[in-house]
């Protein structure tokens, strides 16, 4: 039986974009006062046996900050056929998705998921007592699939406190808030099935809370609620082989997205620390390896010589089992503990080395982006017409989620239409050399693809393997 990582987002898409065959769906509000949620007048479950009873206070205290997010944008409309588009042209159409929002300050400040807003034209909120409002966004981080919007209310809007989501546990009573196929706010109830999933390709940063309540397309960027009514995390995706909710829903930890809504609310741009090396998840064999009583934590490859790690006197062959006192289960894990921190933060790691448990403190600094990126599209009668390429440096490699030691040339677009694009090239391919002259910076491949010959040889490192693409005059 096949299943499928299914992201919430507007799977529920008009107009062109009808339904689909199974894939990643990332998954869309009461009296309005501006206070922090936790104001009612019906006091929230204090006892476990009062919890066991209703949810009803947590929700009628919550629910008002949870709201629908409509989007729209104009696509080119295409009937698929070469010979009808010649003829018959084609014409812009407008698509419209819904997702949902959650309120995290009194003065309109929203999160939601990165897949709800992109490249959209228009963004409307419409609140729970369907006061709507045209919305912008502050921050979009493709990375974590975090947005942050804002509104202008007018007046303090009820918003959600975050909960310390590194304080959650497996059993732990959540509530799901969301508008779910567009039928309207709807609250499911669950538990917290796990903690620290990273087997779920929905973005770079692999650490999801997973959860049993109900969550369906639409409820992407809906709220996960503890029983205190705060933001537990951010809704963004299921696992499911039908698009609906087969109980197994993943969420954004709160600890990621304030990251990211911090930086949105100051206003500057969003650059995350790196470790500077290589890491790999230590396996049942490199436990055995390394005479590790269990397989744990992350073991360091290659590492960069002033990055944070080397600054801490961690070398190659070390794993590193904990940041800050938060376990560090593997090679995902670290990234993730490492991408809640600052630029200039301090944080104890803890690792292993030669069978010794040692401790350093690490300070964490922004990934160096030299060489400078370069970024030029080639033209001319040659394969790579029509292909914009760039430098690799630490800070481009992670912002691509690369290797961050790579180095070399990499594809960052193709036009549409081109003949590298019809041949498959893609963004994040790194061009390694052509016709056997190994190029490692733009200017080099510039100058080696414009060179006149019988045919090219281009070698390109597709991620999963290198092919070599052969291409005659």
């Amino acid at each position: 039986m096949r299943f499928w990582v299914l992201s919430l987002l507007a799977g529920l898409t008009f107009g062109a974009a009808a339904a689909q065959a199974p894939q990643t769906v990332r998954p869309p509000a009461a009296e309005m006062k501006g206070d922090a949620i936790g104001a009612t007048t019906r006091r929230a479950p204090e006892t476990a046996e009062e919890v066991k009873l209703s949810f009803a206070p947590i929700v009628e205290a919550a629910a008002p900050a949870v709201v629908n997010v409509y989007t729209s944008r104009v696509v080119q409309r295409t009937t698929g056929d070469p010979f009808f588009d010649r003829f018959f042209g084609v014409g812009p159409q407008q698509q419209n998705s819904l997702g949902s929002g959650v309120i995290v300050s009194r003065d309109g400040v929203i999160v939601t998921n990165n897949h709800v807003v992109e490249n959209m034209n228009e963004i409307k909120v419409v609140l729970s007592d369907r006061r709507e409002f045209a919305a912008r966004v502050l921050l979009a981080d493709p990375q974590s699939d975090v947005a942050v919007l804002r509104i202008d209310a007018g007046e303090p809007l009820p918003f959600l406190e975050f909960a310390n989501s590194d304080a959650a546990e497996v059993g732990d009573i959540v509530l799901a808030i969301g508008n779910p196929f567009g039928v309207g706010q709807t609250v499911t109830s669950g538990i917290i099935s796990a903690l620290a999933r990273t087997a779920v390709s929905i973005s770079d940063y692999q650490f999801f809370i997973q959860t049993d309540a109900a969550i369906n397309p639409g409820n992407s960027g809906g709220a996960l609620i503890d029983v205190n009514g705060k933001l537990l995390g951010v809704n963004t995706a299921i696992f499911s082989r039908s698009g609906g909710s087969n109980g197994i829903g993943f969420a954004i930890p709160a600890r990621l997205v304030q990251q990211v809504l911090a930086t949105a609310t100051k206003g500057v741009a969003l650059h995350r620390p790196w470790v500077g090396a290589t890491t790999e998840t230590v396996t049942t064999d490199i436990a055995k390896a390394l005479k590790l009583d269990r397989p744990i934590g992350a073991i360091v490859g290659d590492v960069y010589p002033l990055g944070p790690l080397a600054r801490a006197g961690i070398k190659q062959g070390d794993v590193i089992v904990s940041i800050d006192g938060q376990p560090v289960f593997d090679a995902e894990t670290l990234r993730y503990r490492v991408g809640v921190q600052n630029p200039g933060d301090r944080a104890k790691v803890e690792y292993i080395r030669g069978g010794k448990r040692m401790n350093a403190e690490m300070i964490f600094s922004l990934p160096p982006e030299t060489p400078s990126r370069d970024e030029r599209t080639l033209t001319g009668s040659h394969p790579l017409n029509g292909v914009t390429i760039a430098n690799l440096s630490p800070r481009f490699n992670e912002e691509l989620g690369l290797n961050p030691l790579l180095t070399g040339v990499v594809v960052t677009e193709v036009a549409q239409g081109s003949f590298a694009y019809r041949s498959r090239l893609r963004r994040g391919f790194r061009v390694l050399a052509v016709n056997g002259v190994k190029v490692s910076s733009t200017a080099e491949l510039q100058r080696e693809i414009a060179k006149q010959s019988g045919g090219w040889t281009i070698d390109i490192d597709r991620g999963d393997r290198i092919i070599a693409w052969r291409v005659g005059r």
